[in-house]
């Protein structure tokens, strides 16, 4: 099967397409058909030579995938079944990974597509949205709180925002001019100009800080004096401990949500709800994959870029 790899890290030149032995499911696994694999900046730091494994290449790249259902191991218990459309999480491990023709998957880590929905816009939603939920999940805000987010034009921050409304949270969120509609759209109550000052803003409206921080675009200290005495702020980069009056930096790491079928298919009934609203910047064939990983390091990427593996039905299924 081909899949896009790298033998060593480097720039997205590094990746190349690579024949590769087709995987075979194991007891608990299921094996999918990837038809699409969004590409996400953990994808272009793994390529960079974050997280890469001593052992020798190829590495695949790729945490989302969605495609069809194509064996199911015989000692797996899932409802799932062969054909079905599907959307999966994966954890990359040497040639593991979502940027490939096939890929067996713990069948407790995919879920069906929502209804109504294409493969390609499914295939943005596993990682960011369950790191959304995660984020969510660990601060713990009571309804009512305020919840300021950083980085809430991507696409991890509008998963925060929207998540954060449908539990009755007050969301302020930052936004470049261009960006402002956009984050309004997604349910934003107070959108304030990103940048430096973007803790001094908060802190004109909320003068005594906001109840808890998601730090998508990694500004760490710089946005503790926005917090609340011993509020927590939620990192996605490793950044951790207490600073100033008692502030926390907590740190989430998305894998701690692997396997969880139950919060990811949750994450689908949200999209068939409207809550979550899916965004893909643009589609491109698998030989794009070095393109793809430039325009995303180049930033100012507005939803997920998504890798094309094969043919790709414009709406999924519209039953259950």
């Amino acid at each position: 099967m081909k899949a896009i790899a790298f033998d060593a890290p480097g720039g997205p030149e590094v990746l190349q397409i690579h024949e590769l032995p087709p995987p075979t499911p194991a007891p608990g696994e299921v094996l999918i058909r990837v038809q699409a694999a969004a590409v996400s900046p953990t994808d272009t730091m793994r390529r960079a030579g974050a997280r890469t494994s001593d052992k020798p290449g190829p590495f695949v790249p790729g945490m989302d995938a969605a495609g069809v259902i194509e064996a199911i191991n015989e000692d797996t218990e899932t409802g799932l079944q062969v054909g079905d459309e599907v959307m999966a999480f994966i954890v990359p491990n040497g040639s593991h990974g979502a940027y490939a023709e096939r890929i067996a998957v713990c069948a407790e880590s995919v879920v069906r597509t929502p209804r109504g929905t294409s493969l390609t816009e499914a295939s943005t939603l596993p990682m960011n949205g369950l790191t959304a939920r995660l984020a969510l999940d660990t601060l713990n805000l009571p309804k009512g709180s305020v919840l300021a987010v950083t980085g809430a034009a991507g696409t991890l921050g509008g998963y925060v925002i929207q998540l954060a409304k449908a539990e009755g949270l007050t969301v302020v969120a930052d936004a470049a001019q261009d960006d402002e509609a956009l984050v309004k759209s997604a349910g934003a109550d107070l959108v304030l100009p990103r940048g430096e000052h973007y803790a001094d803003k908060i802190r004109s409206e909320y003068p005594d800080g906001v109840d808890g921080i998601v730090d998508a675009a990694v500004q760490v200290d710089q946005i503790v004096p926005a917090a609340k005495d011993h509020a927590s702020v939620i990192t996605i980069r490793g950044a951790q401990g207490e600073r100033e009056r008692g502030v926390t930096l907590r740190s989430i790491w998305v894998t701690d949500y692997d396997r969880q079928q139950a919060k990811l298919d949750a994450l689908r009934h949200q999209v068939e709800d409207g809550v979550l609203t899916l965004r893909v910047a643009e589609v491109l064939p698998k030989e794009n994959a070095a393109e793809a990983h430039r325009r995303m390091e180049a930033g100012g990427v507005r939803g997920r870029l998504v890798l094309e593996f094969g043919d790709l039905p414009q709406t999924s299924r519209d039953g259950v």
